[in-house]
């Protein structure tokens, strides 16, 4: 198997391509296979969050979230197995960057902004190789688009954006929001709803949004695993600097 010349030099990253590698590998039939690929990826999500232990269960609780849309989409079952293990890896393009990048929190500025910008396509550059990922590494690499085009790591804009992509993004940015001094999940939920409705249509695609306000509205607690990710400010889903969600009524 080619490993991308990005990759060379960087222990961690080998470490978890040798993971997918044995998981792309695997001979066995399409239903018990989708299973094992579930179970096996989610090591790799733990090792991400070995090495990123400042966003630890994001992938995870972001696989959560795009599931319960995929599903209420009525997705194929194909379709939400790839959604899923997108999820759990979105953020392995991280591993790519700097160790500054990497490993500090602190607030960025613009060369390092449009650093950090650059993972959706080192992501997708690290699990080309692997074919039981094909579609899920689409969605990965456009993550991070925006609706109205004005996203990145290639501009894309509404249905030239992968549906899984965009169930992602919706996905990525509720997991990730925080809302300082909040405490109460339902209302950082509430309030993280209402940051989403604004940039419904910019960034986001309205019907996805429309989906989670609807999930949310039948089961305001139950979608989600306890982590966050702070985010940058005037973007909503990338995992960065700090980010305080503006006053909004309730």
């Amino acid at each position: 198997m080619h490993i991308h010349s990005v990759d060379q030099g960087k222990p961690a990253v080998l470490t978890i391509q040798g993971m997918l590698q044995k998981i792309d590998r695997l001979n066995l039939p399409p239903t018990s296979r989708c299973d094992l690929e579930s179970i096996l990826v989610r090591q790799v999500t733990k090792e991400l969050d070995r090495l990123l232990p400042w966003q630890a269960g994001h992938g995870e609780a972001t696989s959560v979230i795009t599931m319960q849309i995929g599903q209420a989409m009525g997705l194929h079952r194909g379709v939400l197995h790839q959604l899923e293990l997108a999820a759990l890896l979105h953020d392995i393009g991280l591993l790519m960057l700097p160790a500054p990048l990497r490993t500090s929190r602190q607030p960025l500025d613009a060369d390092s902004y449009a650093t950090i910008q650059n993972h959706p396509r080192l992501g997708s550059i690290l699990l080309e190789p692997f074919a039981f990922l094909r579609k899920a590494t689409a969605m990965i690499a456009h993550h991070h688009e925006h609706w109205d085009g004005s996203g990145y790591p290639y501009g894309l804009r509404r249905e030239f954006i992968p549906l899984g992509a965009r169930i992602l993004a919706v996905a990525d940015a509720f997991e990730a929001i925080q809302v300082p001094q909040i405490r109460n999940r339902a209302l950082r939920d509430r309030i993280a709803l209402r940051i989403l409705r604004i940039a419904s249509g910019t960034q986001f695609d309205p019907v996805v949004v429309d989906i989670l306000i609807e999930l949310l509205g039948n089961q305001p607690s139950d979608l989600l695993g306890t982590q966050r990710v702070d985010l940058t400010p005037g973007v909503l889903s990338t995992p960065a600097s700090k980010w305080e969600a503006p006053p909004l009524p309730l």
